[in-house]
């Protein structure tokens, strides 16, 4: 007859050995999430993400949406940011071309970096994004404004999905905010608030 205590304790490591890789595989998971979440938005547009990287336009279709451009500044970013156009037309499949407005108002070089989403966010799939300036850190010197191009074009199959073949509108936004490596650098980071973007080697 077997031992009792033998038999608890095998019985106890095979417990043991269970809840560990429960706990190892949670752990994968979670340093899995980020990059399969951001995978998820790119594919199925959720949240508002556009397509970036995909096919060329398609060609002009006869139906327009009304593209317009907004523009926010992180109270942590001394940076005046605007879109340079309010609205404009543009027909399904064709290529636009707009353009946002940056400039540094203080004495010393700052480095920003921006995001972006479309509203409403059904249509986020729809939206295609050819050349863009967000997500990349971008540095302007004391005074220096720039120009940033915006490449993008809608899907005509907008038109046909029940979701959203009714929109005529569609809202680009982006959101400048000083970069993690710029507010060390200065020694803002405790005060400037949120930051996104890559962090650099000061």
């Amino acid at each position: 007859m077997q031992d009792p205590i033998a038999r608890r304790n095998r019985r106890n490591r095979r417990t043991g050995i269970a809840v560990l890789g429960v706990v190892a595989g949670m752990a994968g998971l979670s340093f899995a999430a980020v990059p399969l979440y951001a995978v998820f938005c790119q594919v199925t547009g959720y949240n508002g993400t556009v397509q970036t990287g995909g096919p060329a336009a398609p060609g002009a279709t006869e139906r327009q949406v009304t593209i317009r451009f907004a523009a926010t500044t992180h109270p942590g970013l001394p940076w005046r940011f605007e879109a340079a156009q309010g609205s404009m037309p543009v027909h399904l499949g064709e290529q636009g071309l707009a353009f946002y407005h940056a400039a540094n108002e203080t004495d010393r070089a700052v480095e920003g970096v921006a995001t972006y989403n479309v509203t409403p966010e059904v249509v986020g799939k729809y939206f295609h994004k050819t050349a863009c300036f967000c997500f990349d850190a971008q540095t302007l010197q004391p005074g220096q404004s720039v120009d940033m191009p915006v490449s993008f074009w809608v899907d005509p199959a907008i038109a046909q999905d029940p979701n959203t073949r009714d929109i005529r509108t569609i809202t680009l936004s982006y959101t400048f905010f000083r970069t993690l490596a710029d507010a060390e650098r200065t020694g803002a980071l405790a005060s400037a608030g949120p930051h996104v973007g890559r962090a650099t080697t000061p």
